[in-house]
C-alpha cells in the first residue's frame, strides 16, 4: 500500500513537472512569450510584439525595442540598461523594480503602467505618455521628462530634469 502512494506521488510529480511552463530563451519573439530570467542583451527586437510576455528578471541591456509592442508585460525585476525603447507600447506593463537606467524611452508609452520603485537614472523619457502609471518610489534621477504626459495627464516643461516641472 505504501509503495502504490509513492509510485502515484511520484507520477504525479513528474506530470506536475513536465506540463510547467518552463522558461525557453530560445524561443522567438511573441505574443505571451515566457522568457522569464533569459539574458537578450544587444539583441534587435524593434517593432517586435511581445505583448502579455513574461520577461521577469530577463536583461536586455543595449537591445532594440523601439516601436515594440510591450502591453501588458510581466517585467519585474527585468534589466533595460541602455535599451532602445523608442516609440514602445508599455501600456498596462508591471515593471516593478526594473533598472531602465540610461534607457532611451522618447516618445514611448507607459500608460497605466506599474513603475513602483523603478530605476530611470539618466534615462531619455522625452514625450513619454505616463498617465495613469503608479509611480510610488521610482527614481528618476537625472532622467530627461521634458515634454512628458505626466500621471494627471499635466505636460512637463522644459527644463524636466529628475522630475516633472
Amino acid at each position: 500500500m505504501k509503495r502504490t502512494i509513492s509510485a502515484v506521488l511520484a507520477a504525479a510529480l513528474l506530470a506536475i513537472s513536465t506540463s510547467s511552463a518552463f522558461a525557453d530563451c530560445t524561443d522567438p519573439a511573441a505574443p505571451e512569450v515566457n522568457w522569464r530570467r533569459c539574458y537578450l542583451d544587444g539583441r534587435d527586437l524593434r517593432k517586435v510584439n511581445l505583448q502579455g510576455a513574461m520577461l521577469r528578471d530577463a536583461g536586455f541591456t543595449r537591445t532594440k525595442l523601439g516601436d515594440a509592442n510591450l502591453t501588458g508585460v510581466d517585467a519585474y525585476r527585468a534589466k533595460f540598461f541602455s535599451a532602445n525603447l523608442a516609440g514602445a507600447t508599455l501600456d498596462e506593463a508591471r515593471l516593478i523594480e526594473a533598472d531602465l537606467t540610461r534607457a532611451i524611452l522618447t516618445g514611448a508609452s507607459l500608460v497605466n503602467a506599474d513603475l513602483r520603485n523603478a530605476r530611470f537614472i539618466d534615462a531619455n523619457l522625452r514625450n513619454v505618455n505616463l498617465t495613469g502609471a503608479r509611480l510610488q518610489g521610482t527614481e528618476f534621477r537625472n532622467a530627461d521628462l521634458t515634454g512628458a504626459t505626466w500621471v494627471d495627464g499635466r505636460i512637463c516643461v522644459e527644463p524636466s530634469i529628475g522630475q516633472c516641472n
